[in-house]
C-alpha cells in the first residue's frame, strides 16, 4: 500500500498518524543516491499521472534529476504546483503541470496531445495515478465500486490507448509503465482495487504482444509496503504495521519504485515488455496487509 492518490474522504476520521511524518522530505527527494548517472534521460519527455504526491512525486523528482522534461497530471492542482516548485527550487529542472482526472477520456486525449504538439516527442508514460479506501468489498456502494474502478483501470486505460495512438500516429516508439500491486493472493478490505490492478496487468500483458510491432513496450511494477505521505489517512496503528508484511520487515521508499521504473523506461529496458516488476520486500511469499487493521477473527497470537 503506498497510499498514493487516497480517497481520503471514504477513510475512517483522521487519526495521531498524522502527527508523524511519512516518506521521504523534498530535501530528501533532492539528494537522494541513485545507482543512473544524472543525464540518463536528458532530451527526453515523460509523463507521470499522480505525480503531486507520493511514489509519483518521487518519481517526478528522478525522473527531473535524470535530465527528462517531466510532466505531471493528478487531480488536485495545489499538489502539483507544490511539487512542481519544490523540484524548480531542489534540481533546478521544470516541471509541466495539469490539473485534470484520468476518468475524462477527451481530457486525456487533449492532455496527450498537447504535450505532443509541445515537444515533439513523447517517450514515455507512468500510470500511477490511483485511489482506493478500505472497507469490506460486501458493504461497498455502487458510488465507490466505480470510482475505484474508473480511476484505476478504466483510466489507466485512457491514458494507454491515447499514448499508443500518438506514437501510431507519429510512426514513433514508446514506453508504458503502469503502477499496479500485488493481486496474487487477493487483497482484503480493498477487493475494488485488486479487481482493477488485476485487469491492468493482463491488459499490459495482452497489448504489450498486440503493439510489439509498433515499437511500444508495456510493463508494470508492483510495489509493496511503500512509506509515503499517505500513510497518514490510515486508521491509527494501521500504517505502522505495514512495514512487518513482508519477511524484510520494513518499508521501501518511493526510489525504490522509481528507479525500477527507470530501468524500464531506459535502455536497460529495451527487450523488455509484458513484464511485472515487483519490488515488495518479499511480500509476494509471505506477509499480509490489512488497510484498516487485522479483523478480530485474523487475530493469531504468536510467541
Amino acid at each position: 500500500m503506498s497510499g498514493d492518490e487516497t480517497m481520503a474522504t471514504a477513510m475512517p476520521e483522521a487519526s495521531a498518524t498524522e502527527d508523524r511524518h511519512w516518506g521521504m522530505t523534498d530535501d530528501e527527494l533532492a539528494s537522494h543516491p541513485i545507482v543512473f548517472r544524472e543525464d540518463l534521460l536528458k532530451g527526453q519527455v515523460h509523463v507521470i499521472s499522480g505525480g503531486g504526491s507520493g511514489i509519483g512525486k518521487g518519481m517526478a523528482f528522478l525522473f527531473a534529476r535524470l535530465g527528462a522534461r517531466v510532466v505531471i497530471c493528478g487531480r488536485r492542482e495545489e499538489r502539483l504546483e507544490q511539487t512542481r516548485e519544490a523540484i524548480a527550487e531542489r534540481v533546478g529542472a521544470e516541471v509541466e503541470t495539469r490539473a485534470m482526472t484520468i476518468r475524462d477520456p477527451e481530457a486525456v486525449e487533449r492532455f496527450l496531445r498537447e504535450v505532443w504538439d509541445r515537444h515533439g516527442r513523447l517517450d514515455g508514460v507512468v500510470n500511477n495515478s490511483g485511489g482506493q479506501f478500505p472497507q469490506p468489498a460486501i458493504d461497498f456502494s455502487v458510488k465507490g465500486w466505480h470510482a475505484v474502478i474508473d480511476t484505476n483501470l478504466n483510466g489507466t486505460w485512457y491514458m494507454m490507448q491515447q499514448a499508443a495512438r500518438l506514437w501510431r500516429e507519429h510512426d514513433a516508439a514508446g514506453s508504458i509503465v503502469n503502477i499496479v500491486a500485488n493481486v496474487q493472493r487477493g487483497m482484503p478490505q480493498v477487493a475494488h482495487t485488486c479487481a482493477a490492478r488485476a485487469g491492468v496487468i493482463y491488459l499490459s500483458k495482452t497489448v504489450s504482444t498486440e503493439w510489439a510491432s509498433l515499437g511500444i513496450r508495456v510493463n508494470c511494477v508492483s510495489p509493496g509496503s511503500i512509506e509515503t505521505e499517505g500513510f497518514a489517512v490510515y486508521p491509527d496503528g494501521a500504517a505502522e504495521k505495514f512495514g512487518d508484511a513482508n519477511p524484510m520487515r520494513r518499508c521501501g521508499h518511493v526510489y525504490d519504485i522509481g528507479q525500477a521504473v527507470v530501468y524500464l523506461m531506459a535502455g536497460s529496458g529495451d527487450f523488455v515488455t509484458g513484464e511485472v516488476v515487483t519490488v515488495d520486500g518479499g511480500n509476494q511469499q509471505w506477509g499480509d496487509v490489512w488497510p484498516a487493521g487485522i479483523p478480530d477473527e485474523f487475530r493469531v497470537d504468536r510467541d
